[in-house]
């Protein structure tokens, strides 16, 4: 059985802790431990939640990648905190404000194609002049650059299915989504 989650304090930023060796930290927005039990935790409303695992079964990772965290690199950090060949991890896209709901400046633009210049497909032109993001697209290459292959999920839309998710962009205030990721103890 595992333990209860251990929630981050989230600031749209790169911190990456080990909950193996410490528990809450400062500031992170993403977590990874080699413990069994323990649960890595993100909490989303837009936001697009990432999970790592090891081939091994040894290793797992949770990640909060907003466009700030995204543009920062986040997951990058992530990957390079585990310590493993990222041919030996799988990722999950979580559900997040999808490409047709998610409107951003050329700031934000530029801010996300100056870490991946080829990014460019994953932004639309709209009529007033700003774009629509595609948050998992991005992810996605990012992952794929890393050399992570195996990457899945991704295409769930906060902001569209309002039944189901809690959306910042849709509702202001509002709740928030987690999305957990543990090693299974080994006492059954």
């Amino acid at each position: 059985m595992p333990a209860e989650p251990v929630w981050l304090t989230q600031v749209h930023g790169t911190n990456v802790v080990d909950l193996g060796v410490s528990g809450p930290g400062g500031p992170a927005d993403a977590a990874f431990t080699r413990r069994r039990g323990r649960v890595c935790a993100i909490l989303t409303a837009d936001c697009l939640p990432v999970l790592l695992a090891a081939d091994p079964g040894d290793l797992v990772a949770a990640a909060h990648a907003g466009w700030r965290g995204l543009a920062g690199g986040v997951i990058e950090a992530t990957v390079k905190a585990l310590r493993v060949a990222p041919e030996a991890l799988m990722a999950w896209l979580g559900p997040a404000i999808g490409p047709r709901h998610f409107e951003v400046g050329a700031e934000v633009r530029e801010a996300l194609l100056a870490g991946d210049p080829g990014a460019d497909a994953a932004f639309a032109a709209n009529a007033r002049g700003r774009y629509m993001a595609d948050l998992s697209a991005l992810a996605r290459r990012r992952l794929e650059a890393l050399g992570v292959g195996r990457i899945y999920g991704g295409g769930r839309c906060t902001y569209a299915e309002q039944e189901r998710y809690f959306s910042h962009r849709r509702d202001g205030v509002t709740g928030r989504q987690a999305t957990l990721i543990w090693l299974e103890s080994t006492k059954r």
